[in-house]
């Protein structure tokens, strides 16, 4: 799918991210997850077991394949679109289907946003470098004035959708329309 989008240099960097963070996930897991089948390697509070490395490695794959794809569909597909198909598809109330796709248009501003106060800050002799603990104290008063600043963002969206001609009483709008056929319950069958 990456590569017929011509996404594979971002799809490979998604995966190596993805890949690290389901390795802290299935290490967490490793080591806390009672044994089911055999022991395999002993712990001071109980014991790595068969069943414990198959609840590491369905979480590993699990979120590979979930990620991977959710971040294919939202990196090409316009929110817009996205609010629509839900709208007319889905049958979802058009408040709640905005509200998910300005939440995850959100997440990208707001990272954006953060890293343009941290170079601000840095260039002004803030040093972000050390210990988590560090960084979490430098981070969290920079966070208020950057969640009102992204709500205000939010709603100003929230208004130009509504100016762009999204018919609340119809649920509809002047956009495309996005009927399914059976490919799309065919490729649905193949991800399940």
């Amino acid at each position: 799918m990456a590569a017929s989008c011509g996404l594979g240099r971002e799809t490979a960097g998604l995966c190596k991210a993805v890949f690290a963070f389901s390795l802290i996930l299935a290490v967490v897991i490793l080591l806390t997850t009672p044994p089911r089948v055999s022991p395999l390697v002993p712990l001071p509070w109980g014991y790595i077991g068969a069943g414990s490395l198959l609840a590491a490695l369905t979480v590993v794959v699990r979120l590979m394949a979930a990620a991977i794809p959710l971040f294919l569909v939202f990196y090409v597909t316009k929110m817009n679109d996205l609010t629509n198909a839900a709208v007319k598809q889905l049958h979802v109330p058009y408040k709640y289907a905005f509200t998910f796709t300005s939440t995850v248009h959100f997440i990208p501003v707001f990272m954006n946003d953060m890293a343009g106060i941290m170079e601000a800050q840095t260039a002004c002799g803030v040093e972000f470098d050390g210990s988590f603990a560090k960084k979490v104290r430098l981070m969290i008063p920079l966070c208020v004035p950057l969640l009102v600043s992204s709500v205000r963002k939010t709603n100003s969206a929230a208004i130009a959708a509504e100016v762009r001609g999204f018919n609340l009483r119809t649920r509809t709008s002047g956009y495309k329309d996005y009927p399914l056929h059976a490919e799309d319950f065919v490729a649905l069958a193949v991800c399940v």
